[in-house]
């Protein structure tokens, strides 16, 4: 895991566009220089790896250039500002919506239906064991909704579509969980789910529509969708949850940063609950908190 860098301290505005000799020479060398709209300095990036490591706990390392400059110009084109230094400088000093966009424009959102199988093997094993129980489940990255809707679906099947279930989805992209709240996807975007799942959980579009497909009404009101931020320590949850899904959020946290939001976790999680964390993520150095219980499957201590 890279560790973020502190910020540097702020530059000179530039101009915008690297099409002046002035320009050029505030930009830095090498390819960082070549081909840019706005002029992109290494104390810009460093900029913006501390605010989002204060803002999100996320840890930029130093390969991430292009990705931050490529996402973070359009916040530059919506807002009408003509240089990282005046954005960045802004955003410093403004407490609003940006922050959001800001945020949404970093995070990265990789998913997919029934993505990491086993995890489902072993959720669905673990709901039957208790059929009667009041099962509280948590997924906390929930991006445009695919894993919340894989886990609902493994739950109706394990326990009947009239099961005592409640799942809370968050994330801390406010984007992908709009799109997660209305459910519908590409029927070429379905490859994880079965023809039989297909049927059972979704709508097909027709006409307009035709190619696409919603989440059935019964999926979609058992899951409260909402705005998470893991770093902080303002969770809005009052009841304990008997599983966490926590996986391949660690993996953009620096080591600290990983141990607080276990600490979290392990305050929200019921004894014995379980953690689904992502496959490259290991946590050995907690086993205060968590044992390992299969392949990325944690039960809290």
């Amino acid at each position: 895991m890279a560790q973020t860098t502190s910020a540097s301290a702020p530059v000179r505005s530039s101009p915008s566009r690297v099409d002046s000799a002035s320009a050029a020479a505030a930009a830095p060398s090498g390819p960082l220089a070549q081909g840019r709209e706005f002029v992109w300095t290494n104390a810009d990036f460093a900029r913006v790896q501390a605010l989002i490591y204060q803002r999100a706990g996320i840890s930029l390392h130093d390969g991430k250039h292009a990705m931050v400059y490529s996402r973070l110009s359009r916040r530059l084109r919506d807002t009408g500002h003509t240089s990282f230094h005046d954005y960045l400088g802004w955003l410093e000093t403004h407490d609003g919506p940006e922050w959001q966009e800001f945020v949404n424009a970093l995070t990265t959102n990789l998913t997919a239906f029934f993505r990491e199988q086993h995890h489902f093997e072993i959720f669905a094993s673990h709901l039957r064991a208790k059929p009667s129980a009041n099962w509280r489940v948590w997924c906390n990255a929930a991006s445009t909704g695919e894993e919340p809707y894989s886990i609902v679906m493994t739950a109706f099947e394990a326990l009947g579509a009239n099961a005592s279930f409640k799942l809370t989805a968050s994330d801390i992209d406010s984007r992908v969980l709009a799109t997660a709240g209305q459910g519908v996807y590409r029927l070429d975007g379905l490859k994880g789910v079965s023809p039989e799942r297909l049927q059972k959980f979704f709508l097909r579009g027709k006409g307009s529509n035709a190619g696409m497909v919603r989440a059935k009404p019964e999926l979609r009101r058992v899951i409260d969708f909402m705005s998470v931020n893991l770093i902080r320590d303002d969770w809005p949850f009052k009841e304990p949850f008997d599983v966490v899904f926590c996986r391949n959020v660690m993996i953009y946290f620096d080591a600290p940063t990983q141990r607080k939001v276990l600490e979290r976790i392990h305050r929200v999680l019921k004894p014995g609950g379980m953690l689904f964390v992502g496959h490259a993520e290991n946590f050995s150095e907690s086993r205060d908190l968590f044992t390992l219980r299969g392949k990325t499957v944690y039960e809290r201590r």
